[in-house]
């Protein structure tokens, strides 16, 4: 009678265990995609009606401040999804973390991210305070930094779907 108790027991605890972790993934995945889709909205929609819309130089304020914002929710998801995944990995292994694409993805986006807007754009406003013909350079690579950002993002989407 002691076994039968024992195994049901086991039983409801893994049974609890895997629908925590379910959920986690599912948290994960929808964390992932919303990411996705605030950087698409960005990329896709704000900035360039905003250029379409406003004056350049106010439409250029405009984009700056989503751009800030961006970073910080981009700082904030980043984290929260390496957190996420480091917690599903010792679920699973506790002896070791493995280093997979749904860890260094989020990695890669937040290394990204501190590139574009910490280290380029206090760059390119002394650039363009200063009349530098480097500003467009600079503005490139944050473009080019913002871009792998968002397929690095839209990867980690799939890959976590």
């Amino acid at each position: 009678m002691w076994p039968a108790i024992r195994r049901r027991g086991a039983n409801a605890a893994t049974r609890s265990s895997r629908c925590a972790t379910s959920k986690a993934l599912k948290a994960r995945s929808l964390l992932a995609a919303l990411w996705a889709g605030q950087l698409l909205t960005v990329a896709l929609l704000a900035a360039p009606n905003a250029f379409a819309t406003l004056a350049r130089p106010e439409a250029g304020a405009y984009v700056g401040r989503l751009f800030l914002l961006d970073a910080r929710l981009s700082l904030v998801l980043g984290v929260l999804l390496i957190l996420s995944e480091q917690r599903l990995q010792r679920q699973a292994h506790p002896e070791r973390l493995q280093f997979n694409a749904a860890l260094w993805l989020p990695l890669l986006a937040v290394f990204l991210t501190v590139l574009g807007f910490e280290v380029l754009q206090p760059l390119m406003l002394q650039a363009k305070e200063l009349g530098q013909t480097r500003f467009a350079w600079l503005h490139a690579g944050s473009m080019a930094a913002f871009a792998a950002k968002t397929v690095v993002v839209l990867a980690l989407a799939w890959k976590t779907r």
